[in-house]
């Protein structure tokens, strides 16, 4: 009997958000002290749409003598009135704040997409409302510290340096900011050198709420702006996400001086199915841990180990669900993949994918037509995939899965355990006990079951050997924001 499935249309009409809601300036000062004021460096940089390398606007490029007039603004705040404003004061701000990114969220979401190349529809429905949830959060827990923090008599650091990555510069932001002011301390901000615009827009909003001049700063530049505000001797505390290696030098400096330090960095995360998984379910979930956010997410299901059981069923359905990705204009609100953020990131996606090939493993790639403008990359699955492999061993933070197979659950955890990195693993079964079987013996920060990329407000993110130490969000995450108000403060950290 022929096969009668419907042959179904997958082509969609182009659903375009517009981008007459954001009112881009030409240049961008630094915020610092509450108001833009000009690089003393006299530097600036352009920040560009990666889905057409078009132009977006021109970014002061702060050095060190602009760090240092941040980081004093910062402490004057402290000293003269933040410290001591009254928790209930603190919460209304915060507050405000979420209210106005929520009133703002179409705007801030459109500029995310055009700045940083992720889909409009994540930014939308993923990033800015978690954004807003995590200020609401914090701002119940500002005047209840004594709550959080039972027979322990707290106080906030000072001054936190704050450095974020470019694949979340929204949502990390919020992270960092919004623990750090609900405890009463003071912020430097350092966004990404690619997606600074979020953050300067931010400013807008502290502006509008009336939050004191000096209470947040936010200082915009590359790597040499980060190495001053990590350096700077009047910072009491350091909080950075991004790569490993900037990480390590991060944890150096902040050893010598005794640095209370908070590191989220890479990630090499394996999504474990069983054989008794939901498998369509199961297939989502890789697809989401995997492509959302063109892979630029540091807890990505980046390997996949499948029982050997299911293990051709399972790929062979994979490889067709792929198929139906749709890649492109990240501002159509039915694109699944957008740009890559940057042609730097684009390059070394491309080096590993060759790798992969070279050392023996099957590339699949969906078929898709690529715009001829920006930076762009296939959907990508690697079969076959050995241990010794690049692909398998190394972040690539882009859209390519490793796929790998196993027979018993202890060589499961084996497999997944086999990397320098934990800050995140995934596990997709119908048992319960298997579930927590495996929990336990995941070396992650972070362990979902039957689900993948989750996060709330409530919940302790954060990872353990190269991906990282301390937590953010829920009670652990307000925590790394305070300290016994009786240590012996030593130089510009705490004890």
């Amino acid at each position: 009997m022929a096969d009668q499935t419907p042959d179904f249309d997958l082509d969609y009409a182009p659903a375009p958000e517009s981008t007459a809601v954001v009112h881009l300036a030409d240049e961008y000062g630094l915020f610092i002290g509450g108001e833009f004021v000009a690089p003393r460096s006299g530097r600036t940089f352009d920040t560009i749409n990666p889905a057409t390398e078009e132009r977006l606007a021109t970014v002061s490029e702060g050095d060190a003598d602009d760090v240092d007039l941040a980081v004093a603004s910062a402490r004057e705040a402290f000293e003269e009135h933040w410290r001591d404003t009254p928790g209930t004061v603190r919460a209304r701000y915060l507050y405000r704040i979420a209210r106005q990114l929520q009133e703002r969220s179409r705007e801030f979401a459109v500029l995310e997409t055009m700045d940083g190349g992720k889909p409009i529809r994540e930014s939308r429905d993923v990033d800015l409302p978690l954004v807003a949830a995590h200020f609401f959060h914090h701002a119940g827990w500002a005047d209840k510290l004594e709550y959080a923090f039972p027979n322990r008599n707290v106080a906030p650091h000072g001054v936190v340096g704050q450095i974020v990555p470019w694949n979340f510069p929204m949502l990390m932001a919020a992270w960092k900011l919004a623990p750090a002011l609900a405890c009463g301390n003071t912020v430097v901000l350092k966004p990404a050198e690619t997606t600074p615009l979020t953050a300067l827009l931010m400013a807008e909003v502290l502006q509008d709420v009336g939050l004191p001049p000096g209470v947040v700063n936010i200082v915009t530049g590359a790597g040499d702006t980060g190495a001053a505000l990590v350096e700077h001797p009047d910072v009491d505390k350091l909080a950075f996400t991004g790569s490993t290696g900037v990480g390590k030098q991060i944890q150096r400096s902040a050893a010598v001086r005794r640095l209370p330090l908070t590191l989220e960095l890479g990630g090499k995360a394996a999504n474990v199915v069983f054989e008794d998984a939901a498998i369509d379910q199961a297939i989502e979930g890789v697809i989401n841990g995997i492509f959302f956010n063109q892979g630029h997410v540091c807890c990505a299901g980046s390997r996949l180990l499948v029982q050997e059981s299911i293990a051709e069923d399972l790929i062979e359905r994979l490889k067709e669900r792929m198929t139906r990705l749709r890649v492109g204009d990240p501002l159509d609100k039915n694109t699944d993949v957008g740009a890559i953020n940057s042609a730097e990131q684009l390059v070394r996606i491309t080096a590993l994918v060759e790798s992969g090939v070279e050392e023996g493993a099957v590339l699949h790639q969906a078929p898709c037509d690529l715009p001829g403008r920006g930076f762009w990359f296939a959907p990508s699955v690697f079969t076959g995939v050995q241990q010794s492999q690049r692909i398998a061993r190394e972040e690539i933070f882009g859209p390519v899965l490793a796929v790998q197979t196993f027979r018993t659950p202890d060589e499961a955890v084996e497999k997944a355990n086999n990397s320098p990195y934990g800050l995140s693993a995934g596990i997709w079964t119908e048992k319960g006990s298997k579930i927590l079987w495996m929990a336990e013996r995941l070396r992650a920060g972070v362990v979902w079951a039957n689900t993948f990329n989750k996060f709330d407000a409530t919940s302790p993110f954060g990872g353990y050997k190269e991906s990282g130490f301390g937590r953010e969000g829920g009670l652990q995450g307000l925590g790394a924001y305070v300290r016994d108000a009786e240590a012996l403060e030593v130089g510009g950290g705490s004890l």
